[in-house]
């Protein structure tokens, strides 16, 4: 393929796709790159070298006046598609916009209608909607500005849960996920705690788990997350501790023993038989 092509190069064999489906075509109609008719349908294609911005904006306009639009531009040099055909694709069929992709190959061109415009039916990803609602409602503090790149400064749902553990093993010592789990840590805390991704933790025996210096130095980076979680832990110790001592004081009366009540009868059979041991 040669390097050095213009639009119009892509005019003619789309030209001739068309005419040998029963099209009669014309270029340059009205600002329209390629005009198409077949009976009473009016089809416009516009053509580009390469897949832009620009290009969409010229196909939604050309809707006002056909009955189907379609984008056409030239594949890359060294694939079928562009690296974002994906993101393209979805972006032409929620605009209704059909697909044609021309392979400028050595020995020959090759014309591919990738789709035809149609009618879009708009889907929400329910996994996707629900991970995004508990990202935002799992949040304590948002600390991100929205149109910031930086991914080690970015606070996420998963970095505060981890920090969470961080704080409560600074005061515990020593815990198992369980345990992190009955004092409010998130229930994902064994897969964080051995996954280990920001090296804080430190596995001291199996299913125990211990903060590392590096987590202990890195709170500081967290201060009010740092401070939110300190007083929470402190708070929900508390209340850990006086259910203890009240499972403890119910454990303690049960064990006491309630002195026996004898009945009557008891005491008559009991008498009997004395007597008769002193009778004989």
């Amino acid at each position: 393929m040669n390097i050095d092509f213009s639009e119009a190069d892509l005019f003619q064999p789309v030209k001739h796709y068309l005419e040998k489906n029963g099209y009669i075509v014309n270029g340059e109609v009205h600002e329209c790159d390629l005009v198409a008719q077949k009976n009473d349908e009016v089809v416009v294609i516009e053509l580009k070298k390469s897949f832009s911005l620009a290009l969409v904006f010229q196909a939604v306009e050309r809707q006002k006046v056909a009955d189907a639009v379609y984008v056409a531009f030239a594949a890359p040099l060294d694939r079928d598609y562009p690296k974002n055909i994906k993101k393209i694709m979805l972006l032409l069929r929620r605009l209704e916009v059909g697909l044609i992709v021309v392979h400028l190959l050595k020995h020959k061109t090759r014309v591919e209608i990738v789709f035809h415009p149609a009618p879009y039916e708009r889907q929400k990803n329910k996994k996707k909607r629900d991970a995004v609602i508990r990202e935002a409602s799992g949040r304590v503090f948002d600390e991100n500005r929205g149109g910031s790149r930086s991914v080690d400064s970015k606070m996420t749902l998963y970095r505060q849960q981890a920090i969470q553990i961080a704080v409560y093993l600074r005061f515990l010592k020593k815990a198992s996920p369980s345990q992190l789990i009955v004092l409010g840590c998130s229930k994902k805390s064994n897969s964080i705690l051995t996954r280990n991704f920001y090296g804080w933790f430190e596995r001291q025996e199996r299913g125990v788990y211990t903060l590392h210096p590096e987590g202990r130095k890195c709170l500081k980076n967290y201060q009010q997350l740092n401070l939110y979680y300190t007083n929470e832990f402190k708070e929900v110790y508390k209340e850990v501790k006086a259910k203890q001592q009240e499972l403890k004081r119910k454990v303690a009366k049960k064990s006491v023993k309630k002195p026996v009540k004898k009945t009557a009868k008891k005491t008559v059979k009991k008498a009997a038989k004395i007597t008769e041991k002193v009778k004989k």
